[in-house]
């Protein structure tokens, strides 16, 4: 009898310990602040939802994320914050309101030069700003430093110099030349434009197609989405009338900006966010990105959408995107000291 009683505590006591381990482990969340769109965040949470059974919650704002998790201090159930944008990765850290991670599985998976250097950010998934050319430029081959070149006067489009995507890129030329040769560049590139700066990006493909212009510059996933059809016919044809091409920096590489995230400072999920971002940075992570926003996986070797494939072999530029950030307040006003936009 007593032995009974001894077997039925045991028991009772394993499907306690089993029952709280259940209970732990369907109550532990990931909260997320972001500024990405619903559509192209969803896909990841449902997938990794399916895999762990984890509950993934998101607020998406469109801008004020910092602002926010800053106010909201100690008791914040932000876990992770994620955006578009180096300049707003490094304005996250800058503001103090992430906290550094420590993890083998992300150093692997992201290239140094796309994280920041004490763990505070990570890139996620890449954007190469390219040469949108006419087909009867038959151009392979193209540097960012030829956009000044004279041969193009007339005959550029482009939107807004001071639209983050130019801001960031002249940046970058700013970190590879100084910003005396920055200047002189901006200004060989406003003498060769065939109109104002305008739009977006897909409207440079779109004018190059109406003749306004004969080549342009735009993000690389654009030409993903239009030539797959999910704009709408119209844009379809407006990819299909490019050439992609992607440029490089003499002596560098493609310019890229990204999607990241950061964990933040008061994480209440800290080690079940640093395993989402985990998940975020494996090989289905990383093609859920190619796939829903045609975006260039940040891990090598994973695999990318065909469409963007087919733009060929893509050689990121080296410098430290953290670096090129730094230079974003002098892009812009140099932007405005041209009259780029004018």
């Amino acid at each position: 009898m007593q032995i009974k009683r001894f077997f039925q505590a045991g028991l009772l006591a394993a499907s306690a310990v089993i029952f709280t381990g259940a209970a732990a482990q369907a109550a532990e969340e990931i909260n997320i602040y972001t500024t990405r769109e619903p559509g192209l965040i969803e896909p990841l949470i449902a997938a990794y939802k399916a895999k762990t059974g984890v509950e993934v919650k998101t607020i998406f704002m469109k801008d004020g994320l910092a602002e926010r998790v800053a106010a909201e201090g100690k008791n914040s159930p932000a876990d992770l914050l994620m955006a578009v944008d180096f300049g707003n990765l490094v304005d996250f850290a800058d503001k103090g309101v992430t906290q550094s991670v420590s993890s083998p599985v992300l150093d692997a998976a992201v290239p140094a030069n796309l994280r920041d250097k004490e763990g505070r950010w990570f890139a996620l998934s890449l954007r190469a700003r390219i040469l949108y050319a006419a087909k009867s430029e038959k151009i392979e081959r193209f540097t960012y430093e030829a956009l000044a070149d004279p041969k193009w006067k007339g005959k550029i489009c482009i939107r807004s110099g001071q639209h983050p995507y130019n801001t960031a890129l002249v940046a970058a030329y700013i970190a590879h030349h100084g910003e005396a040769k920055a200047e002189a560049w901006l200004r060989g590139v406003k003498a060769n434009l065939a109109r104002k700066p305008s739009g977006g990006d897909r409207d440079v493909a779109r004018d190059i197609l109406g003749g306004i212009c004969e080549i342009g510059i735009g993000n690389s996933y654009y030409v993903g989405l239009m030539r797959s059809g999910k704009g709408n016919p119209e844009q379809k044809a407006w990819g299909e009338a490019i050439d992609a091409v992607l440029p490089s920096f003499e002596n560098g590489g493609t310019h890229v900006n990204v999607s990241g995230a950061a964990l933040a400072r008061n994480a209440p999920h800290k080690e079940a966010a640093v395993k989402f971002l985990e998940f975020l940075v494996s090989d289905e992570g990383q093609q859920l990105y190619a796939q829903g926003n045609f975006e260039y996986p940040v891990k090598a070797g994973a695999r990318t959408s065909p469409l963007i494939e087919a733009l060929g072999t893509l050689k990121v530029d080296a410098l430290p995107i953290a670096d090129i950030a730094r230079h974003r307040a002098a892009a812009s006003a140099l932007v405005d000291k041209v009259g780029f936009d004018g």
